[in-house]
């Protein structure tokens, strides 16, 4: 069955295209200025998280007993990555939220 094209046409031409923002406009710009501050910063602390983990861990398989017995190299870079991956997430976010209460203090100033 399907959508005729005539009909897919008719309700394409009749949508409004003028909710979505346009590359140009400055709320678009900042967005993503903001979302590459983010990534950036994400990557950098995903870095240091995941090398700040990785001594204690490969330290502690290879010298306590029961680390060494239980915790097989899958499980060595599981601690390290999830400790990666987990800085990344948290300091993108903070950056995020950092963007939009930057954003909204100054929408807010502008209003008074």
């Amino acid at each position: 069955m399907g959508v005729p094209s005539e009909l897919r046409d008719a309700w394409a031409s009749r949508r409004k295209p003028s909710a979505i923002a346009s590359p140009n406009e400055p709320t678009a710009l900042h967005s993503k200025s903001s979302v590459r501050e983010a990534v950036r910063s994400g990557i950098k602390t995903a870095l240091i998280t995941g090398s700040v983990a990785a001594v204690p861990t490969l330290v502690g398989c290879r010298v306590i007993p029961w680390a060494k017995a239980n915790l097989n190299y899958t499980a060595q870079a599981l601690i390290i990555s999830s400790a990666s991956i987990a800085g990344f997430f948290i300091a993108a976010d903070q950056t995020i939220l950092e963007s939009a209460r930057e954003n909204s203090f100054q929408k807010y100033d502008k209003t008074t």
